[in-house]
């Protein structure tokens, strides 16, 4: 606020000069944060985004968008950054990181669990491995099928998925190498611990690919995770591939026979980033020590979802446990985002080269 003001200011100067000082801080009191939408961007705007505006006065704009790295690179190439803080599968990540397009978080920023723990002792190390974002959540790509239209043969493993003569009917599946080359060794018979290196080889890399296209003619290809419940429940594929919440929540919250299938399941981080070069670079650290604490994080299991910190549990809704990955841990395999670094561009462009095929 102004104490004094030369006397020689006149009165419409002073208005002029207050307007300008309002929209000023408007906008250095507003912040785009972008996520993944449905029930998972439900559980973030309430139990983070919410309590974040409430908490703080600063105004968010809450966007969604469907992944990649493509949207990113082109903001920060061009110059013309829309986005601040973005929600990243780790997965993706590391690209990200490695090609110049995110900042990197001090940790020095993050405070400590609810219970007095360190940060680095309450965060699951995961979380804390990249330079440029911060762990959230523990997710999984699982597949899932509807009681009422899967038929006499319930699937139960990786290989019935690929198996189209067992279970007859479409699959569908994310528009993207990342999992569904993972899912095609592990039904072809490449043991979890062995996927990454069979798949950094052309040969495994053929023999990924080959598996995919012996049910190619079946697949049912989709953007984006919201659309994957639509599919199951409306009969467009018997048998489909998503993000656990998202079946989690079409179960727990609209009664929908759905059977999870957790065997192959590629279970992952999110974890808040900061685009390179954002103006509100400062107000974008202080959303991710937020949005990380021990109670936001704490409702995350609301969509079956574990929470990064330890001093979280305690706090959130126990009923959810046993649908959350890490009680699955035994039956899947972690992503790997450091060979998705190196091998995603090339990758990429096999595979949409294969879809045209």
């Amino acid at each position: 606020m102004v104490r004094s003001l030369s006397t020689g200011l006149s009165t419409l100067a002073l208005a002029a000069s207050i307007g300008l000082a309002a929209t000023q801080a408007s906008a250095a009191d507003s912040l785009t944060v972008v996520s993944w939408g449905g029930a998972y961007g439900a559980a973030q705007q309430k139990h983070v985004i919410d309590p974040f505006q409430k908490d703080t006065g600063v105004k968010v704009l809450f966007e969604d968008y469907s992944g990649g790295v493509a949207e990113i690179k082109a903001q920060v190439e061009s110059g013309n950054i829309q986005w601040d803080v973005v929600d990243f599968e780790v997965i993706d990540l590391e690209r990200a990181c490695s090609e110049g397009l995110l900042e990197f978080i001090p940790r020095d920023i993050l405070p400590a669990g609810i219970d007095g723990t360190p940060a680095d002792k309450d965060f699951i190390p995961e979380a804390l491995d990249s330079e440029c974002a911060i762990g959230n959540i523990v997710w999984s790509v699982v597949f899932a099928y509807n009681e009422k239209t899967i038929g006499a043969t319930k699937a139960a493993t990786m290989a019935d998925f690929f198996d189209t003569k067992k279970i007859p009917g479409k699959r569908a599946m994310r528009k993207r190498p990342q999992v569904n080359m993972e899912w095609a060794l592990l039904a072809d018979g490449v043991p979890a611990d062995q996927v990454y290196e069979v798949l950094a080889t052309p040969e495994g890399q053929q023999r990924a690919f080959d598996k995919l296209a012996s049910i190619k003619g079946d697949i049912v290809w989709f953007d984006s995770w919201s659309q994957a419940p639509q599919l199951l429940n409306d009969g467009g594929a018997v048998l489909v591939q998503s993000a656990n919440g998202r079946f989690y929540d079409a179960i727990r919250q609209e009664k929908k026979p759905f059977v999870i299938v957790w065997d192959g399941h590629v279970y992952d981080l999110d974890a808040w980033a900061v685009v390179k070069g954002s103006k509100n670079k400062d107000l974008a650290m202080k959303f991710i020590a937020y949005a990380t604490g021990s109670k936001p994080l704490a409702g995350m299991p609301d969509v079956a979802y574990g929470p990064t910190r330890k001093s979280s549990m305690p706090l959130a809704d126990q009923s959810a446990t046993p649908h959350l990955p890490t009680a699955h841990l035994d039956k899947g395999m972690q992503a790997g985002s450091e060979f998705w670094a190196d091998y995603g561009e090339s990758l990429g462009e096999k595979f949409n080269e294969w879809l045209l095929k």
